[in-house]
């Protein structure tokens, strides 16, 4: 099984509850440290059976196997820049509990898959330089050294980094509510876009403006059914 390792550029407050999401893995662009770039497309296979078999790659900490896996899962699919992951982590597990509180402090900084490579050509111009066109994905862990500075998990619930800012008496940017509309009550990207854009206008830019907002966001969620 190989290895290769992603950096994690957490965004606000993990999940009270481990909670996270963001990117296991980034297609193309310069080689990784390994000399290897990951075609789009090279995850397809593997998801799928994963899919059919209803199972899902392993979350371990710093791929030890050995030990039981510090939380699950939720998702992981491909889009135009690469794997797409959402996990939680098992914050009733001793292990699991120390790793999400390193994420929540940002002392932990990476991701790394465990792999067997299926198809795989070198580069024609570039010397030392492989493309992993199919990858059989095993496990996604935890680490603490990245070695591809691309990749990133987005840490979390909008709704949770609101409360956030205005526990510290804060104001939250309105980037912010457009992300609960689109991400937690549903709204397409329009929607939200548009949305926020009216909000500029009338709310203002205080504690109590961005509350307002939020409950006019579950209103018009509520209205929509």
């Amino acid at each position: 099984m190989f290895k290769k390792e992603f950096s994690l550029d957490i965004k606000g407050d993990v999940d009270d509850q481990g909670v996270f999401e963001g990117y296991a893995s980034t297609f193309g662009g310069s080689p990784d440290s390994y000399g290897d770039i990951i075609t789009p497309g090279a995850f397809a296979k593997s998801l799928v059976s994963h899919k059919r078999s209803g199972t899902m790659p392993m979350m371990f900490f710093g791929h030890n196997a050995s030990d039981l896996p510090i939380g699950d899962w939720l998702d992981l699919a491909e889009d135009g820049k690469g794997l797409y992951a959402k996990g939680k982590i098992a914050i009733d597990d001793p292990v699991g509990l120390r790793v999400h509180t390193a994420l929540k402090s940002k002392r932990v900084r990476g991701l790394s898959i465990g792999f067997r490579t299926k198809a795989s050509r070198p580069d024609g111009k570039m010397q030392g330089v492989t493309h992993l066109d199919e990858i059989e994905l095993l496990e996604v862990s935890i680490v603490n050294m990245p070695a591809n500075k691309r990749s990133l998990v987005t840490a979390v619930k909008a709704a949770d980094q609101i409360k956030t800012y205005l526990e510290k008496g804060e104001t939250p940017p309105l980037k912010l509510i457009e992300d609960h509309l689109r991400d937690e009550l549903g709204f397409s990207n329009a929607l939200a876009t548009a949305f926020v854009s009216l909000g500029k206008g009338a709310f203002r830019q205080s504690d109590s403006g961005e509350q307002e907002a939020i409950k006019a966001a579950n209103f018009l969620k509520a209205l929509r059914g």
